[in-house]
């Protein structure tokens, strides 16, 4: 059985409030992760990883699953004092091969996630030998359903920033910024 992950910090305030912490953490993903775990009860799916499921699952079993991956994948990139607050190393090289320099690369991470229509995901992945992209997502989806590296996401459904920003997607995105920890990012690459 699933169950909800713990964050490795109490607040992440100014840029997301606690008010949508509490919220976006305990009660949307705590739905996923119940959803979830009903759905697979006595199924093929009981005994398998998240990642597993989003590859091998549709409809209700691969929407919680996917939003259960992806909200681990995003809450956990977060640190109010970033250890490491820009990437640095190969990370950085490569975003700097394929984008020309870190500011153009946050340029259109943000790009993508203020014209994405409708709820979902913009996503920096990572193909077998490394090359990135950006990519939307609508949804549920991730770049694990195609077999692609998830680096780092950012939530552009509503719920993830309308107390703080209402309307105002791109501040939300730009803001962001502040809290990515690029030695989680890092990692994953």
């Amino acid at each position: 059985m699933y169950k909800l992950i713990d964050l490795p910090y109490k607040s992440l305030a100014p840029v997301i409030s606690d008010q949508t912490l509490a919220f976006h953490h305990g009660k949307h993903l705590q739905a996923y992760v119940d959803n979830l775990n009903k759905l697979i009860t006595g199924t093929e799916f009981e005994s398998m990883s998240l990642e597993e499921i989003v590859k091998k699952s549709s409809g209700a079993i691969f929407n919680n699953a996917g939003q259960i991956l992806n909200h681990e994948m995003y809450f956990l990139q977060f640190a109010p004092q970033p250890s490491l607050p820009a990437p640095t190393g190969n990370l950085l090289a490569r975003i700097e091969k394929q984008w020309g320099s870190f500011d153009a690369f946050k340029a259109e991470f943000e790009a993508k996630g203020t014209t994405l229509f409708g709820s979902g995901w913009v996503w920096l992945q990572a193909n077998e030998t490394g090359e990135l992209s950006i990519v939307q997502y609508a949804n549920a989806d991730n770049p694990v359903a195609h077999g692609l590296k998830p680096l780092q996401t950012f939530d552009v459904w509503e719920h993830a920033y309308y107390l703080d920003y209402q309307n105002r997607r791109a501040a939300h995105l730009s803001a962001l910024w502040q809290i990515v920890n690029w030695s989680v990012i890092e990692r994953r690459f």
